[in-house]
């Protein structure tokens, strides 16, 4: 189906069809998990030695899973199903744990990061002075080069956006500039007013010889658009593809969702924060109230680190390595020194947990504030350590939440935290216009966060996530003055509120915070 087919069918049209696939796809997958199991079960009930070896293998499995290093939450979480379900449980952790689907992504993006490296050239001069000014923060920066191939800029200037619609304005113009590239990459692309004026620009930039490029994750397939959205837009001579598109085979790599958002122009400026490409985005469809979001704009040398996490995503499917020297950032483009940046990619593969360990080195070395604003609380324990020591050492931690929900299971269980959190003098607020969707930690006055990565376990070890961390930079205020001015549209969490959540929602919550590592 082409592009003239969509406008044809429609888009009621066009979602018969994503919904008809999506019940092909989930319908496909029960199949799979019932044959395995009655397969299970019949060599259970007729062969005695087939059986012994499963028990076999059960035990071993749960040997490797009690010995096992990382967060031990995941081990308990994993225990439930051989619980329920004897030996049949750790045969499906034994098939998630190897499925080649997901080693095959890794192989790959550990050759990526090497490929990658040999390209970034790292400032001396901006981790020198890093270091010299903030002993413990060039300690996070060394140790995030180790582990992800960050870099320390300095060159470059900065522009927070409050709300989506300030960002638009912003993305629409740096679009309209793009004279070389344009690389695009988002979790959620859907059909409205705000994608349809992207769309034009794009293909506008196309005619004029711009390379673009746009991916996203392949979750909008089964929601948002119909599968063969990336041939439509390859008509207008956009590359376009989707990460992970869900095939009625069922894989462990599904889990692992692209929940990056990422705008790049000719190396010269990067967008990234919790703005995907919908129109709630904007406020422009009210879905929970009013929708708050954040976004940052990078202008300088700290756009070649995001340039260069858009290529690796992107060659991820490609067998032919290409040049990245053509995307690299010119120094026409540096900026006046204004403090110091680290952008930075999460990735579910990886060993370091870096977007978790930047949020607890913030909570960690936070002398008077940390102030955040996340739309999930799912937490792990050492999460909650971290939360609970800064409050009971004197800092002012106050987490700004949602009051009107987008998924009401993940709230029920965010609000198992509350109580625990406040008696150790955490402050919750619930923003009570409605959703917020931003993803911010500021503190001290020095230190920021702005990027995609939630306080859950979706972000922190399931998803690829990217954000960007900022030092004296002087947006810093203008990120701690939004909290502040969000802050007064909200209500505080009380003792008494959490008493008075009906019982359904308590223990259901408690229920669901057991499964949380999966959530």
């Amino acid at each position: 189906m082409e592009a003239k087919d969509i406008k044809k069918k429609g888009m009621n049209g066009v979602k018969m069809v994503i919904f008809g696939r999506t019940l092909i796809v989930l319908g496909a997958f029960l199949i799979q998990f019932l044959f395995v199991y009655l397969l299970y079960r019949t060599l259970e009930e007729h062969s005695l030695e087939v059986y012994g070896l499963f028990r076999i293998l059960m035990v071993v499995v749960l040997l490797h899973l009690l010995s096992s290093s990382g967060n031990p939450e995941f081990r308990l979480v994993w225990m439930l199903p051989m619980v329920i379900f004897p030996v049949f449980g750790a045969v499906f952790y034994l098939y998630i744990t190897i499925d080649p689907g997901a080693g095959k992504i890794y192989e790959r993006l550990q050759k990526l990061s090497v490929f990658t490296r040999k390209y970034l050239e790292e400032d001396e001069t901006a981790k020198e002075t890093l270091e010299r000014e903030d002993v413990q923060v060039g300690r996070l920066a060394e140790y995030m080069r180790k582990n992800a191939n960050c870099a320390v800029y300095h060159k470059t200037h900065a522009d927070y956006y409050p709300l989506g619609e300030d960002q638009f304005e912003a993305l629409m113009e740096d679009l309209r500039s793009a004279q070389k590239f344009i690389f695009m990459e988002y979790f959620i692309i859907k059909e409205g007013y705000l994608w349809h004026e992207v769309l034009e620009v794009l293909k506008e930039k196309v005619q004029q010889g711009v390379e673009v490029r746009v991916m996203y994750d392949g979750m909008c397939a089964l929601s948002l658009l119909p599968e063969f959205y990336p041939k439509v837009l390859e008509k207008y001579g956009i590359r376009c593809k989707m990460y992970a598109p869900i095939h009625p085979v069922f894989s462990s790599h599904y889990n692992n969702r692209d929940h990056r958002k990422i705008l790049v122009v000719d190396g010269r400026v990067a967008h990234t924060g919790g703005t995907n490409l919908a129109d709630e985005y904007i406020n422009r469809e009210v879905r929970f109230g009013h929708w708050k979001d954040t976004a940052i704009r990078l202008e300088g040398d700290a756009v070649e680190r995001f340039t260069f996490m858009f290529l690796e995503m992107w060659n991820i499917t490609e067998t032919k390595e290409e040049t990245y020297l053509k995307y690299k950032t010119l120094q026409e483009y540096y900026q006046k020194p204004d403090g110091f940046f680290i952008p930075y990619d999460v990735c579910p593969y990886r060993k370091a947990r870096i977007g978790r360990r930047v949020y607890l080195d913030i909570l960690n070395t936070a002398q008077n504030y940390v102030h955040i604003m996340t739309p999930y609380l799912i937490l792990d324990h050492e999460m909650i350590g971290a939360l609970t020591y800064a409050a009971g050492r004197g800092v002012e931690v106050v987490i700004l939440m949602p009051h009107i929900p987008d998924k009401k299971y993940a709230f029920i269980v965010a609000r198992t935290y509350y109580e625990e959190l406040m008696e150790a003098g955490v402050k919750i607020y619930e923003y009570t216009p409605g959703f917020v969707h931003a993803k911010v930690f500021v503190s001290d006055d020095e230190k920021a966060v702005v990027g995609t990565i939630n306080l859950d376990y979706r972000s922190l070890y399931h998803h690829f996530e990217c954000g960007v961390f900022l030092y004296r930079n002087s947006q810093i205020g203008q990120i701690e003055q939004d909290f502040a001015n969000t802050l007064e549209k909200s209500r505080q969490v009380t003792t008494e509120d959490c008493q008075k959540l009906p019982m359904w929602e308590k223990v259901g919550g408690k229920a669901l915070r057991i499964l949380a590592p999966l959530m």
